[in-house]
């Protein structure tokens, strides 16, 4: 069960490397926060959000930040509610204030993990919005980035998935990707915190956790023993070349997308003119931002080819949404 206690001996943990660590990247995460500033950490009692809310507890005041914490009940184990106010207990234990927890509804629809992850950031957010917090700490270690870069790798899903988790993300910010798993445990015991662990995290049913036992350890044994660190890396190079993409294409967007009632137009000739990773990109913002529609790579291919491979074809029909060339524009308008 998660504790925030002393030192078997009564007096203050000594600062170790590894509670060093951790405090560091708390206090370069917030150094641009305004003082007074409401600083939530997403508490599970886990060792890394253990041993975030830590860091935090110290380094708030230090910056003249106040700090609290927020746990989530998912309701999908029998302790779970014992938990969670074990672990809000560890907070109030640390001297943060206000700690709430908050019930989550799991959809019965979707996959468990994807469901209790939405659950989750729904309750954080509503807590966020009630308390006036000015960011929420999310407690991922780089280890948990390597494994969103294999997973990522392993589903196709591009460049962005390869980007891993974003340092800050809106409300949200993750001062641990540059700390290992290893370390934040280690800064537990340093500090005498009996962190709770999670039984999910065992349960190889979810593709994250096979990762996480099987795939990466058989990596560092037979490929580089420096493989997470790498996809870390990997990870920061994505996420740079992806959001220097996105920029190119809001700034390609303005010269050749034109707004219509219903729709709107892209110029053949100025997508022609791109790469297709500015092409594709460009489809994929007007779908996404006039449609509220997804693409898949192959319904992008689908419409690029009204572009690259025109034959006088005949519309292309994506789900809400119908694509077709006309006087040397890609005309897209909602379908019923």
């Amino acid at each position: 069960m998660p504790s925030a206690s002393p030192s078997a001996d009564g007096h203050r943990p000594r600062l170790t490397p590894a509670v060093a660590d951790a405090r560091r990247a708390v206090r370069e995460a917030l150094a641009d926060l305004p003082e007074r500033s409401l600083v939530l950490v997403a508490l599970s009692g886990g060792p890394d959000s253990l041993a975030l809310a830590a860091a935090l507890a110290f380094e708030a005041p230090r910056l003249g930040l106040r700090a609290g914490a927020v746990t989530v009940d998912h309701g999908l184990q029998a302790e779970s509610a014992a938990v969670a106010q074990r672990a809000a207990q560890a907070a109030r234990d640390l001297g943060l204030d206000p700690v709430r927890v908050e019930r989550a509804t799991v959809a019965a629809q979707g996959g468990p993990e994807a469901a209790a992850r939405e659950a989750r950031y729904a309750a954080l957010e509503r807590s966020a919005r009630e308390l006036g917090a000015a960011a929420v700490l999310l407690g991922h270690s780089l280890d948990d980035q390597a494994e969103t870069v294999l997973l990522g790798l392993a589903r196709g899903s591009g460049t962005l998935s390869l980007a891993g988790m974003a340092a800050v993300a809106g409300l949200y910010r993750r001062p641990l990707l540059g700390v290992r798993r290893a370390a934040l445990a280690q800064a537990c015991a340093d500090q005498g915190l009996r962190p709770w662990h999670d039984p999910h995290n065992d349960d190889e049913r979810f593709a994250r956790v096979r990762v996480r036992q099987s795939i990466l350890p058989h990596l560092e044994e037979n490929l580089d023993s420096g493989i997470v660190e790498a996809l870390a890396r990997t990870a920061a190079i994505a996420r740079e070349d992806a959001e220097a993409l996105d920029r190119m294409v809001d700034e390609t967007a303005e010269d050749l997308v034109e707004l219509a009632e219903g729709g709107c137009s892209i110029s053949v000739a100025g997508l022609a003119a791109n790469p297709p990773a500015l092409r594709h990109r460009l489809i994929r913002l007007v779908a996404r931002t006039e449609f509220g529609a997804s693409l898949s790579r192959s319904q992008t291919l689908e419409v690029a080819r009204l572009v690259t491979d025109w034959h006088g074809q005949g519309p292309v029909h994506l789900p809400g949404i119908r694509v077709e060339r006309t006087a040397g524009r890609i005309v897209l308008t909602a379908a019923d």
